[in-house]
């Protein structure tokens, strides 16, 4: 249910569980980890969902469970974090709950127009994972952080944009070239410079 396509140094990763709207699963979360902690060599890694919803966030059997307080989300979001190479994710849809972090931890976000953006943890009763509010409120200042962590407010993909959330909202048609021509600069450059200019910007 994770896809995995490697061209030229470019990576890209795709959550493929359409019918459960890409719904995650102990199983496909570690996967996650797995590439990204070997994404180390990458160019450029873009991260996407297959159909109309990138993540609906955790299987929600799996999270009464136990697997919404699971490490395994903070694993994954860190092992983003931490790759030298340029980072994006190309929202196809709706973001929801703890998927939220694997995108936060991407160094662009670009998103169809018709995605939503929530992360109700309040609600549910359950802390999000502890990197995510302040990647969250980095991007979009403290106040809108709580707007979505505490308030549990529901964002349209205009407003993730205007709250710098979002780098670019992108036609459904062209999302995944529009991601791909962000990344070519990085892919055909020499890493070590790709690398330190990302720092740079740090």
């Amino acid at each position: 249910m994770i896809d995995l396509t490697k061209e030229g140094g470019l990576w890209t990763v795709t959550i493929n569980n359409p019918g459960k709207a890409n719904a995650l699963t102990g199983a496909m979360l570690a996967e996650l980890a797995e590439i990204a902690e070997s994404a180390t060599e990458a160019k450029a890694l873009i991260l996407t969902g297959a159909g109309k919803v990138f993540s609906a966030g955790a299987d929600l059997d799996e999270a009464r469970a136990g697997l919404a307080k699971s490490d395994v989300w903070e694993r994954l979001s860190g092992a983003i974090a931490a790759l030298p190479c340029l980072t994006v994710a190309a929202l196809n849809g709706t973001l929801a709950g703890g998927a939220n972090g694997m995108a936060l931890a991407c160094d662009l976000r670009i998103a169809v127009p018709s995605a939503k953006f929530f992360y109700p943890v309040m609600k549910l009763g359950f802390l999000p994972q502890p990197s995510d509010p302040a990647r969250l409120a980095a991007l979009v200042g403290p106040a809108r952080a709580k707007l979505i962590l505490v308030a549990g407010q529901k964002i349209t993909a205009q407003e993730a944009y205007e709250f710098g959330l979002v780098d670019r909202i992108v036609d459904p048609d062209h999302l995944m070239q529009t991601a791909r021509d962000l990344v070519a600069d990085s892919v055909n450059a020499d890493p070590e410079i790709a690398a330190g200019i990302a720092r740079l910007c740090s």
